[in-house]
Parts: C-alpha cells; sequence; structure tokens
C-alpha cells in the first residue's frame, strides 16, 4: 500500500504554521533587550507567557490541518 499524498490543507497550514513560527520569533528578538534588563523571574514568566499563548494560538490552526474544522465538535450531553 502506498501511503496518500498530503491534501492541499495540509500543505498549506504547515506553510503557515512556519510563518507564524517566523513571526513569534521576530517579535520574541525585537522584545529582547527590553526583556533582558528585567529581573530573572520576570523574564522566565515572560517567555512562559510567550509559550502559553502561542500554544492556544497554534490549537485552532493544527485541529483544521488534522480534521478540516477550527473548532473541537460539540460534546454530547448523553447520560
Amino acid at each position: 500500500m502506498t501511503a496518500p499524498a498530503p491534501s492541499g490543507r495540509a500543505l498549506g497550514g504547515i506553510a503557515l504554521l512556519l510563518l507564524l513560527i517566523a513571526l513569534l520569533a521576530l517579535l520574541v528578538a525585537s522584545a529582547s533587550r527590553a526583556v533582558g534588563g528585567w529581573p530573572i523571574l520576570l523574564q522566565g514568566l515572560f517567555y512562559i507567557v510567550v509559550v502559553i499563548v502561542w500554544t492556544m494560538m497554534l490549537k485552532p490552526l493544527v485541529r483544521w490541518i488534522v480534521t478540516g474544522r477550527f473548532r473541537a465538535p460539540a460534546r454530547s450531553t448523553r447520560d
């Protein structure tokens, strides 16, 4: 059996993902001079917040790449 070819959605999503990585890297690099003057614990907190925000932004994109939907399907309320 041969593996199926990647869909256009997957290729476009990966391209968008790489673009977002580059933009975040530029944003963090441009803030590094200001953040570098902060106390070390505050710097750590800043980078932790950046990673959490980054992860929250990527979740819908990755879901779209895999399923074609940005939102998770509604949960059933069966007992």
